[in-house]
């Protein structure tokens, strides 16, 4: 199976910014203990690449890297253990990068115009960003009309309130969010909340009759 059909699976993707590795398990095993073994480690911080290395080694995460902004952090991202790419924008660059290497990526969008530039290099699975920023889940809808063969990962924005909406457009393969991951949560070590935010994210996906 596919890293993208993994994900399509879960339907919910947690996008992380970690500020210490030393995060990096218990976090992963408190995503993995309310049902959602995915995640994104958006490499905004320094501790970012060790927190992919050291979930990768412990093994049982579909593990992407985010923010990754050219071919230097991607080949960084993929020497971590990284299984996919995860960009804000449509660089060409990096998305000619991981297509000639066969990395899966996600590259941003936000316009019908980035979209065709991504089909033109093959990628049909897209990240729309900063998605609430842009009009939501109803924006989404419109665009998706003339793309019918194309996927998308909505980001940036998305709260459990929200969630419903990109749930229920049929080529959303997953959201992301980072309401069950937020910074305060993993800086004083609120695991048990973690762990409680994402069982109740599972459930509401899980709720959805798709």
């Amino acid at each position: 199976m596919s890293v993208m059909d993994q994900l399509s699976k879960h339907r919910l993707l947690p996008v992380i910014v970690i500020d210490d590795a030393e995060q990096a398990l218990p976090l992963a095993d408190a995503l993995v203990a309310g049902g959602l073994p995915v995640a994104e480690v958006t490499l905004r911080t320094p501790a970012a690449a060790e927190s992919i290395k050291r979930m990768a080694a412990r093994g049982g995460l579909i593990l992407g890297a985010g923010t990754v902004l050219n071919v230097d952090l991607c080949k960084q991202a993929m020497d971590c253990g990284a299984s996919y790419i995860v960009t804000p924008g449509l660089n060409p660059k990096v998305v000619d990068y991981c297509v000639a290497h066969h990395i899966p990526i996600t590259p941003g969008v936000s316009t019908c115009t980035e979209i065709e530039m991504a089909l033109d290099r093959g990628v049909s699975t897209v990240k729309f960003f900063p998605a609430e920023s842009i009009g939501g889940s109803k924006a989404l809808r419109a665009i998706c009309a003339p793309y019918g063969h194309v996927r998308f990962v909505p980001t940036g924005g998305i709260t459990q309130e929200t969630l419903a909406g990109y749930l229920s457009i049929k080529q959303v393969i997953a959201v992301g969010g980072s309401w069950m991951v937020a910074k305060d949560l993993l800086n004083s070590g609120r695991w048990d909340e973690v762990t409680r935010l994402t069982r109740a994210a599972v459930e509401s996906v899980k709720s959805q009759k798709i």
